[in-house]
């Protein structure tokens, strides 16, 4: 087994490097070889000041990740850290994560907010998940979690005539470690509606798991996420890029330390 902790995102083919702000210092993704950065949201205690944004544009394309529903962020409400936003800072609208947001704020109708977000964006990207086809209605480029069916999904989409760009999220671990894998993407694999159905009640999500558990489990990390040597995600990437798909974005599901050079 190798592990390639060594080995850049960019290496993999990969275009864009998703960041979690509460796991690392932001500072340190300007080292990393992809020219494009994407910040995600986990809660307002964690959204990066405005000038630690800042700085990062001025060395990557930096986008923002926009919960709609949530407070500050909300185009039909409180959009007070939404207009903060540096200009050089591009977005990434979404529904929002339920587990980032109050119960007010899930409660909160996403279709006229993704909307009034949409027409307030240059250029912005539109998170599919849970909303596929608002998203589609929407506009913008469709931003996909990688799944089994992402690249029947995006064929699709292009034999209908969508001409538009479509990005691509996935948790990326750039080793064929078996343990490593599963510790750092087997509890994401296993949150999967489909996963979760096929797990065995109270089964370990990580190099715990034993049995046919961990079979359904290590088969489920390479269908939900970029898994391998640097030859077996270059492989992955490209068959998303046959697929048509034109941004790659893999977020390093071991931290920075693991993907820069």
């Amino acid at each position: 087994m190798s592990t390639l902790t060594g080995s850049g995102l960019a290496e993999a083919g990969l275009d864009a490097a998703a960041l979690k702000p509460a796991e690392v210092d932001l500072r340190r993704a300007i080292d990393l070889g992809v020219d494009t950065l994407t910040v995600d949201y986990e809660g307002h205690e964690h959204v990066p000041e405005a000038d630690r944004l800042r700085a990062l544009a001025a060395e990557k394309a930096v986008r923002v990740t926009v919960p709609v529903r949530a407070d500050g962020f909300d185009p039909l409400g409180d959009d007070s850290r939404l207009a903060a936003l540096p200009a050089a800072v591009d977005r990434v609208l979404v529904a929002g994560h339920p587990a980032y947001l109050s119960p007010a704020e899930r409660q909160r109708a996403v279709a006229p907010r993704l909307r009034a977000a949409r027409e307030r964006a240059t250029d912005p990207w539109v998170g599919t998940e849970s909303v596929e086809r608002l998203a589609l209605a929407v506009g913008g480029t469709q931003f996909e979690l990688l799944a089994p069916g992402t690249e029947r999904a995006v064929r699709g989409l292009r034999a209908a005539g969508h001409a538009g760009e479509v990005a691509v999220y996935a948790p990326t671990v750039l080793t064929d470690d078996d343990d490593a894998v599963l510790d750092a993407v087997g509890a994401y694999a296993a949150r999967r509606p489909a996963v979760a159905d096929a797990l065995p009640a109270g089964a370990a999500t990580d190099s715990g798991v034993t049995g046919p558990a961990r079979e359904t489990l290590r088969a489920a990390c390479r269908d939900y996420a970029l898994v391998g040597d640097l030859e077996q995600v270059r492989s992955r990437v490209a068959d998303l890029r046959e697929a048509g798909v034109d941004t790659v974005v893999g977020y390093p599901a071991r931290g920075l330390e693991a993907v820069l050079g």
